[in-house]
């Protein structure tokens, strides 16, 4: 899989020797939040096409999504980060995955303009696939109607894919938004296809956990708003190897320490791994159970009594008692 990175990347096709007969592509373009049930029947679809055509597949979409770009302080919780997007991708067969800038520029183009800049004057496209509620250009003014409009125009096709659901009710990323933060995991695992997991980068933190008697892996977020927040029953992959270690994990503002409630954090404390030396490391950090509210506490004491509290029953949760 190609990941194309700016504009200029993607401006003119490769010269090198083509396995398909044609250098025309299907492509289709969204969020793609959390890379949902609904997302990947997008992908399926987009695969299959390309496979029976002989075509390029290819995937588009944008950082900062949109929304954060126009209203970073009003945005939608974030459910993935564009490094832990671009590798849940890499499992599937797709030829390129195209990640852009979304800037001052491209905010400002027409419905038109947008079409005629990423799809007609850079790789050629002979299919495009988006979602039910997909809307494009200045003001979102562009829709369904106007892509066919286009199409017509400039020679592709558009296809609407069909939205999937659940129980009746239509899968989407706010709808999993809204189940991690109700607390239900099992709902969001339903909608995702897989249990929900945040990826990132162990960083040095105020070392706080071991002064308590818990060391803690402090993980970098790169997302601006959390999609959950309270203290987890988690199990954590180390740097993409071995097997998944029970662990129980902590993510929100730690309303107990002072000063340090607007800035988000993820702490794991591992429970069969003594002091591991995690620094720099990648960890993967998979949430199987809510156990309870961020709470502020009165003083170091009572949290770490609550702390005891929380790995007893994380232990109890893992032998299978809980």
């Amino acid at each position: 899989m190609k990941v194309i990175r700016s504009l200029s990347e993607f401006n003119h096709p490769s010269n090198e020797p083509s396995k398909f007969t044609r250098l025309h592509s299907v492509l289709t373009i969204g969020n793609f939040d959390g890379l949902h049930i609904g997302h990947q029947a997008i992908l399926q679809q987009v695969l299959a096409y390309a496979k029976l055509h002989n075509l390029r597949s290819q995937l588009m979409f944008f950082e900062p999504q949109p929304r954060e770009f126009f209203a970073p302080e009003d945005c939608p919780a974030r459910l993935m980060s564009r490094r832990a997007k671009l590798e849940a991708l890499r499992a599937y067969p797709l030829d390129e995955v195209i990640c852009l800038s979304f800037n001052a520029r491209l905010a400002q183009l027409s419905a038109t303009a947008f079409v005629e800049l990423l799809l007609v004057q850079r790789y050629p496209i002979h299919h495009l696939i988006v979602g039910d509620d997909f809307h494009f250009g200045h003001d979102r003014l562009g829709d369904f109607n106007l892509l066919q409009e286009l199409g017509h125009r400039y020679g592709f096709s558009v296809a609407k894919a069909a939205s999937v659901c659940l129980h009746g009710v239509r899968i989407s990323s706010t709808g999993i938004r809204q189940a991690l933060q109700q607390g239900d995991l099992a709902l969001a695992e339903q909608l995702l296809g897989r249990p929900y997991a945040i990826s990132g980068r162990v960083v040095y933190g105020a070392q706080l956990g071991r002064q308590l008697g818990f060391p803690t892996a402090n993980i970098n977020l790169s997302v601006r708003r959390l999609s959950l927040q309270g203290i987890y029953f988690v199990e954590v992959k180390i740097n993409r190897q071995g097997i998944w270690l029970p662990a129980v994990a902590s993510i929100g503002y730690r309303p107990s320490v002072e000063n340090d409630n607007d800035v988000a954090k993820l702490e794991v404390y591992l429970l069969a791994v003594e002091n591991p030396y995690l620094y720099g490391s990648w960890l993967q950090v998979k949430f199987l159970k809510k156990w309870r509210p961020e709470e502020k506490f009165v003083d170091m004491a009572a949290l770490k009594l609550a702390i005891e509290q929380d790995v007893r029953a994380a232990k109890l949760f893992f032998a299978g008692a809980g």
